[in-house]
């Protein structure tokens, strides 16, 4: 029998599960908002890209938990097998969805798109299933984007590499070791968010030098703090965790633009800080919450359960709605609105139909032939 097979699953922290969701769910009108900023100054949600940076302390916390005190029972193949098991499923049927949609993202936002044949796109789509990046030549919208076809998989493809470096190296290292890491990351961080040229730390999404020192400045700190934060903090008993945690997160996102184009530093400080202080504080107060009822357990699953699905399908709607918005920039308020609240809609819809018919029973299949 498969040496996983001896390893139990450990109890969910059912706050935190529902803190995810939360910041899934903003992501999505994120983007939809995004579609009509004039600039960073005028994006409602400003600060709504940052759902990365928490989902990479989230992540770090939860591996700390489910893996540190397992090694001498889990092989490193074992390890990676499990993560597959849990990511993979939604990374194809993410990069599926994103073909089907493709051609509907023609727009002058996107003039390439007419000009691609189907078999470079149903190429990018294989590519698409493994999370290998495409180099920026082979772009297919425009973009430049590793994932042309789901933007967002470019964070699960630095979520696998935070996972590698886990298993094959940090996941040995001392309290004082990963405490060191942890501070020199977050030195990094500031450093880079206070003197960029963009004063925001949105990127991380292209194949090139500058998109991928982005990528890791915003994977490093964030993970690698959730695990330390995993070993060194004993989560306390706190009222109305879920509530107070998810305030935070709105406050956060919602924070609008600070300083102008002469004082980028100012936003890029605050959201260094957020990331560094704010975003842990929130996973301890979740961590230490405790439920409050049978409703606010029901909630807490259900965003849980539908976050990562609607993270990984959501930007193909979002691609054709911004396509849209691009053509139609003279269109009324009231049609902008029920066109947004529809593609909201669907992708809530499309992530959880995707959950319940697709990656829970995959995943319930391979764990049972790979496990």
């Amino acid at each position: 029998m498969p040496k996983t097979n001896t390893i139990q699953t450990k109890p969910h922290y059912p706050i935190l599960d529902g803190l995810r969701g939360v910041a899934a769910v903003i992501v999505v009108a994120f983007h939809i908002f995004e579609a009509h900023a004039a600039s960073s100054y005028t994006q409602i949600i400003n600060h709504g890209y940052l759902a990365v940076d928490f989902f990479f302390v989230l992540s770090g916390f939860v591996i700390g938990y489910a893996y540190d005190d397992r090694w001498g029972k889990l092989t490193i193949g074992g390890f990676f097998k499990r993560r597959l098991v849990r990511l993979q499923p939604m990374v194809v049927l993410g990069s599926i969805i994103g073909a089907a949609c493709f051609y509907f993202g023609d727009s002058t936002m996107w003039p390439m798109i007419h000009t691609i044949p189907v078999w470079k796109m149903l190429v990018m789509m294989l590519i698409g299933f493994t999370l290998i990046p495409i180099p920026v030549s082979w772009d297919i919208r425009g973009w430049q984007e590793m994932h042309p076809l789901n933007g967002p998989a470019w964070s699960l493809f630095f979520e696998y590499l935070a996972n590698i470096f886990y298993a094959l190296g940090v996941r040995k290292l001392s309290k004082t070791a990963l405490t060191i890491l942890v501070i020199i990351a977050a030195g990094v961080l500031i450093q880079y968010s206070v003197t960029c040229s963009s004063g925001d730390l949105a990127g991380g999404w292209s194949l090139n030098g500058e998109q991928l020192r982005i990528g890791f400045t915003r994977l490093i700190y964030p993970f690698f703090a959730g695990l330390l934060l995993s070993r060194v903090v004993k989560p306390g008993q706190i009222k109305n965790a879920f509530l107070l945690s998810s305030v935070l997160i709105v406050i956060v996102f919602f924070m609008p633009r600070i300083g102008d184009a002469h004082t980028n530093w100012m936003n890029g400080l605050y959201e260094s800080l957020s990331i560094i202080l704010v975003f842990p504080l929130i996973v301890y107060i979740g961590a230490s919450g405790t439920m409050e009822g049978v409703k606010e357990n029901k909630i807490c699953k259900f965003l849980g359960d539908i976050s990562y699905p609607i993270y990984i399908t959501h930007y193909a709607f979002i691609y054709i709605y911004t396509a849209w918005a691009s053509d139609n920039h003279n269109a009324s308020f009231e049609l902008k609105w029920i066109y947004g609240v529809i593609t909201f809609l669907v992708s809530i819809s499309v992530g959880y139909l995707s959950l319940k018919y697709y990656d829970e029973p995959v995943r319930a299949w391979l764990k049972r032939k790979w496990q």
